[in-house]
């Protein structure tokens, strides 16, 4: 799904951005900054300041109140310098909202925040409620900023290259390692860029606002952020929504492969229940299978354009690079199915323009610098090259070991964390939260970054949750599904009765039907 695909609906004057709770105590300390050792680290307060001028307008944000949250960069370490976050306050478009506003936690990490707003807004989320959305630290518009141009450039590249070849892996070893010398130079804790310090940020945020009480929403790696928050400063949350799930205590490596089975799985069992899709592409299992073990052995080389345009780039169409453009969901789900079809009989330009998007990069966008501390702190510990392999072979049986020894979306990872050489969180951050605050898990039947099964193991321990799957959906469901829009607003008004009766009636939008 590309970004800024919707429009921004309008939103109501700024003397209502803080009707909900008041003015901003610009200058006030939270009770969350923490003393460690003899000298106290910086209390956090919220400066107000201008919104950021993004690359695309944003409507939402003329009318937001915006500025910076002031935290300590690292808590646990007396006398930290102190970061700036960038946030913004967005009014809620009804005349009389709900006291309680609602704050988005991004997914990622390393995502640009300020990006995600459009979506937001168009669905729904500063309808009844104030808005409020902070970019976690490193990000965009923060100070630091933990951008590595070096690996926005070797992922343009990259697309001429094999997906798993010795070539791309020192490429992208050397760009690793030059964008952490030069944030290292700079003087920037790498090991402070963390989960904990994420959800304390949040819990800091809040009190500098001067809100008594919020609600939470929070996808994919936000919806990590959204339970460690929920787990360690409890205070204060009305009620948390999470959607394409990763819970905290299982989050790592090797699993990645159980998302990537499950999403795929999923999708062709979807083709396989729809009668025209069954009967058009009766053996699609084998087809993946067979086109993936062919491109592994002789990976096809060609030129195509990227979907929006621009000139013909070269691409390589591996068996890694097959599975990464399933998993990127680069190819939209109804259309997979004839994608595979047509690469099967020496067609394969539906995945070639996929690849091809890949060279084109919004450079300094994305902050991989709280990417690879949060990946090689929290997920890559505790687990080996082997046991990834071993993951993906249990997912999929019969594929080529080169394919299956990388993590979908996260090759290399383990050599990449030797460089980035920051502590093993794991002890800290791979722990259950258990919570009786209303939970509500949106979940999308096709994900294959999150597969839909991972809210189970985070609803184990939340007693009062609700949970919902959203057929034929990938990841980041509620800007997707209008069902899931109402239902997340109706937990919003009712958490803890909150009305789901419009997903039952769902199914996945029908498949692609190319002629024979």
């Amino acid at each position: 799904m590309t970004k800024h695909g919707i429009h921004a609906v309008a939103a109501t004057a700024a003397a209502l951005a803080l009707s909900a709770f008041g003015p901003i105590p610009s200058g006030a300390a939270s009770p969350h900054s923490r003393t460690a050792g003899p000298g106290p680290t910086a209390p956090a307060r919220f400066v107000p300041g201008p919104c950021p001028k993004t690359p695309e307008p944003i409507a939402a944000l003329s009318t937001a109140r915006c500025g910076f949250l002031e935290v300590p960069e690292n808590r646990a370490r007396p006398g930290s310098r102190t970061i700036r976050l960038a946030a913004a306050v967005i009014p809620a478009t009804s005349a009389k909202p709900a006291e309680d506003p609602v704050v988005f936690m991004a997914g990622g990490p390393g995502g640009e925040t300020f990006d995600d707003i459009p979506f937001l807004v168009d669905s729904g989320l500063n309808r009844d409620r104030t808005l409020i959305v902070m970019a976690q630290r490193g990000n965009l518009y923060d100070r630091p900023n933990l951008a590595c141009p070096e690996l926005d450039r070797f992922s343009a590249q990259s697309v001429g290259l094999g997906y798993a070849s010795p070539q791309a892996e020192r490429l992208m070893l050397d760009s690793v390692k030059k964008c952490r010398d030069r944030l290292a130079a700079d003087g920037i804790d790498l090991s402070a860029y963390n989960t904990t310090e994420n959800a304390a940020d949040f819990a800091d945020l809040r009190t500098a606002l001067g809100i008594p009480q919020w609600n939470v929403y929070g996808y994919s790696y936000g919806s990590d952020v959204a339970l460690t928050y929920l787990r360690r400063h409890p205070q204060g949350i009305r009620a948390v929504a999470i959607d394409s799930v990763t819970p905290p205590q299982i989050a790592s490596l090797p699993w990645t492969w159980s998302s990537a089975r499950e999403g795929i799985e999923n999708l062709l069992g979807a083709c396989a229940a729809e009668p025209s899709c069954r009967s058009r592409y009766p053996n699609l299992r084998h087809t993946l299978t067979e086109q993936v073990r062919r491109l592994e052995a002789q990976p096809l080389t060609l030129n195509a354009r990227p979907p929006r345009g621009g000139d013909a780039v070269k691409v390589v169409l591996d068996g890694g690079a097959l599975l990464d453009l399933l998993v990127a969901n680069a190819v939209p789900a109804p259309d997979v199915p004839a994608a595979l079809e047509e690469l099967a009989h020496g067609r394969p330009e539906r995945f070639a323009q996929a690849r091809a998007a890949g060279s084109v990069q919004v450079v300094g966008q994305t902050a991989h610098g709280l990417t690879e501390s949060v990946a090689c702190s929290e997920w890559v510990p505790g687990s080996t090259p082997s046991d990834v392999l071993k993951a993906g072979r249990r997912a999929f049986p019969g594929w080529p070991d080169t394919v299956l020894a990388q993590a979908p979306q996260l090759p290399f990872q383990h050599q990449v964390c030797r460089i980035w050489n920051v502590p093993d969180r794991t002890s800290v951050q791979r722990v259950a939260t258990v919570s009786t605050v209303p939970t509500l898990t949106v979940s999308g039947t096709f994900d294959t970054k999150t597969g839909a099964s991972w809210a189970r193991a985070a609803t184990r321990t939340l007693s009062r949750s609700t949970s919902v799957q959203v057929p034929g959906i990938g990841h980041w469901v509620v800007p997707q599904s209008p069902c899931a829009q109402r239902v997340l607003a109706s937990f919003l008004a009712r958490p803890t009765a909150p009305d789901t009766a419009c997903v039952a009636g769902l199914t996945p939008k029908p498949f692609t039907i190319i002629p024979k």
